[in-house]
């Protein structure tokens, strides 16, 4: 029989792919949406114009996806992941659905702000599920497969989604992929238990290993006291994994939104072409998170546990911000391509340890914890939205890429300060 915290895994793995896809779409879109909109504001035919606010468009999602997280993270530790996730999955969904009735500027920021929202909950929910079902030595592959599953439901996206686009239309698209939340809502509501003593059929002896494995060493599985504000934005430990995660996402976030109308543009690629390029890189980080999640498990086992969550990271970091310099000036696609792919392996080999440090320091308040990091990723998310754009229309490509490659570096070194064992707890 199959265990069933394995399917608790595949569950998680297909929503975060479901995530993905949902939201790299509005980037293969891009082109017939602004056409649409053009035929109520002709602005957007200036291209100038229309790609400085489109960087905009990109950045209301991430600035929604930031602001919600701590509360959504919060919500997750209170009312546990089967409300949280099924809500959010579903509140999300909506707003995917509702793309397709966009008619200006200000309606699409909108709409995608209010996605941004719904969706904050998505990895807060998971990290508390990881937290309830899944024993320490196996939560770093266990991180590294659920990001897997987000790269690789963007890097299908990249070329499915323009076929589809153009076989069914851009706004039916939105409306099929609405419809694919809904289910996955409702699969995850009937199916799911906070607890595993609740989940129907669960071997003893499965539940037994859970619940004697679930904590560190000396720890306890006693309910924790909520984490006021004060607390969590009081933790310098919790700054600095926030920094770094800051830095990791601003070089993620580019391959999600800008790189495919940016190889398309620049190697003069066709539509699907751009969107087998565009692929690569996202593909490379989800073997980043898989291997990641390996290595965190495999020094975990031997007793290393600061190095676990620190060696990975750190790898990646000097991986992503070599890739992110070499592939400045490439004169082919392919070129590019690669190196980027090297950058993003190494920016998602930081994903694992980043997530499987917040459970460390946050415990039963793994989801505050984790949202509140992930906020500050999403406003590095936000600022890739904004300042690609501007960079590329003022410096040529090599202006964003040598930013990127800075922070890298930057984040290198928060993490020889970050520390697994310094827990966050409200004051006796």
């Amino acid at each position: 029989m199959i265990p069933r915290r394995f399917l608790i895994i595949l569950a998680t793995f297909s929503l975060s792919v479901l995530l993905y896809v949902d939201r790299a779409c509005i980037s293969t879109a891009k082109e017939p949406i602004i056409a649409a909109l053009s035929q109520t504001d002709p602005q957007w035919l200036d291209h100038a114009w229309a790609e400085k606010r489109w960087g905009w468009i990109m950045a209301a999602f991430a600035f929604g996806y930031a602001l919600f997280q701590t509360p959504s993270g919060a919500f997750a530790d209170r009312l546990g992941a089967r409300r949280t996730l099924a809500a959010v999955v579903t509140l999300w969904s909506i707003f995917t659905g509702l793309t397709a009735a966009a008619w200006n500027l200000a309606s699409l920021m909108v709409i995608r702000f209010l996605f941004g929202g719904g969706e904050a909950g998505a990895f807060p929910g998971m990290a508390r599920v990881v937290y309830s079902w899944i024993p320490v030595k196996e939560r770093g592959l266990v991180k590294g497969i659920n990001f897997s599953g987000s790269r690789l439901g963007a890097a299908v996206t990249m070329p499915i989604l323009p076929w589809m686009i153009t076989t069914l239309g851009w706004k039916q698209s939105f409306l099929l992929l609405m419809v694919i939340g809904f289910c996955w809502s409702l699969a995850w509501w009937f199916w799911f238990r906070d607890e595993p003593a609740d989940h129907p059929g669960i071997p003893p002896e499965e539940l037994a290993f859970i619940l004697g494995n679930r904590q560190q060493a000396g720890g306890n599985d006693q309910p924790a006291k909520p984490l006021s504000l004060g607390t969590l934005f009081g933790s310098g430990n919790l700054w600095l994994v926030m920094g770094q995660y800051f830095c990791s996402n601003f070089t993620f976030f580019f391959c999600l939104t800008w790189l495919y109308p940016y190889v398309k543009k620049t190697y003069a690629l066709t539509a699907v072409n751009a969107g087998f390029y565009a692929m690569a890189p996202l593909l490379a980080g989800a073997v980043g998170n898989i291997f990641s999640g390996w290595l965190v498990d495999h020094l975990y086992k031997t007793g290393r546990v600061a190095l676990s969550r620190r060696v990975p990271a750190m790898i990646g970091f000097a991986l992503a911000a070599l890739g992110m310099v070499m592939s400045v000036g490439q004169e082919s696609a392919l070129g590019a391509i690669l190196w980027l792919s090297l950058a993003v392996f190494g920016a998602d080999m930081t994903l694992s340890p980043s997530w499987s440090l917040c459970i460390d320091i946050g415990g039963k308040n793994a989801g505050a914890v984790s949202g509140t990091m992930n906020m500050a990723g999403n406003l590095g998310a936000a600022f890739v939205g904004l300042i690609f754009p501007y960079l590329l229309i003022a410096y040529g490509p090599k202006g964003f890429f040598y930013v990127g490659a800075a922070l890298n570096v930057l984040a290198l070194g928060l993490w020889t300060l970050a520390r697994s064992d310094r827990k966050i707890e409200e004051p006796a």
